[in-house]
C-alpha cells in the first residue's frame, strides 16, 4: 500500500487536500494530509520541514506531494524520509538556500503572470477569486472560507535547506489554467530548474479542489 504524503502551500491549511485524500483513500492508498502552522510568526520552513518528516516517518513506499510554497517543505524533508517519488504540483521549484521571497524575482514570475493576463484577459491586478478560485466550484470555496489562513513573514525569508536536489524521481505537475502560476511559467522553471517537462493536468492553482483532480 503506497502512502500519500500530501503537504499545501502557504498558509499550511491540510483541508486543501481533502478531496485528493479521499480519492487515495477509496483507491486503496493511505493518504496524510499534513497541516502547517502557516500563520505562526514563530514557525517557519525548518518547522515545515520538521512536521512533513514527522508524518512520514515509520512509513514504506512514500510518495510526497507538495502544492505551491509547500515545496519548500517537501524537498528538505525528502532526505529524511525514504520517499519513492516526488510530486510537484503547481509548485514554486526551490534552488539550494534559495528563500521563497527569492524566487519571485529569481524566477520571473511576476513579469510571466502579467503577460498572461493580458494574454488572455483577466485582470493584472491581483485578487484571489480571479486567480485562485475561477475554476474551483462555488460550493467547495464558500466551503473552504473557513480554512482559509495567512502565511506569517517568517518563512518567506527563510532559506530552503538542502545543498542538492535529492536523488528522488520526481514529476512536476501544472494546471493549465493556473493564473497564478502561468503553465508556461511552469514549464519552463521546471527545464531550467531540473530538467524536466513539467505535465499540464485541468485546473488553475488549486487544481486538487476540482473533482476531476487525479494523481493516480
Amino acid at each position: 500500500m503506497t502512502t500519500f504524503l500530501l503537504v499545501p502551500g502557504a498558509g499550511g491549511v491540510a483541508w486543501y487536500w481533502q478531496r485528493v485524500v479521499e480519492q487515495l483513500r477509496a483507491a486503496g492508498h493511505d493518504a496524510i494530509a499534513v497541516d502547517l502552522p502557516g500563520a505562526d510568526p514563530t514557525a517557519g520552513l525548518p518547522e515545515y520541514a520538521d512536521l512533513v518528516t514527522g508524518a512520514g516517518d515509520g512509513r514504506g513506499d512514500l510518495v510526497l506531494v507538495a502544492q505551491s510554497m509547500g515545496a519548500f517543505a517537501a524537498v528538505p524533508a525528502c532526505s529524511r524520509l525514504p520517499v519513492r517519488r516526488l510530486v510537484l504540483n503547481n509548485a514554486m521549484i526551490p534552488l539550494p538556500g534559495e528563500t521563497p521571497r527569492q524566487w519571485w524575482d529569481n524566477t520571473g514570475w511576476e513579469t510571466a503572470r502579467v503577460a498572461a493576463a493580458r494574454e488572455h484577459g483577466y485582470a493584472e491586478a491581483f485578487d484571489i477569486t480571479t486567480y485562485f478560485l475561477h475554476d474551483v466550484p462555488s460550493a467547495v470555496a464558500a466551503g473552504g472560507a473557513e480554512h482559509q489562513r495567512p502565511e506569517a513573514d517568517i518563512a518567506f525569508d527563510q532559506p530552503c535547506n538542502f545543498a542538492r536536489w535529492p536523488d528522488v524521481p520526481t514529476t512536476v505537475l501544472a494546471g493549465r489554467d493556473d493564473r497564478f502560476f502561468p503553465l508556461a511559467f511552469q514549464r519552463r522553471v521546471a527545464r531550467e530548474r531540473l530538467g524536466l517537462q513539467a505535465e499540464a493536468l485541468p485546473g488553475g492553482h488549486l487544481n486538487a479542489l476540482r473533482r476531476s483532480f487525479t494523481m493516480i
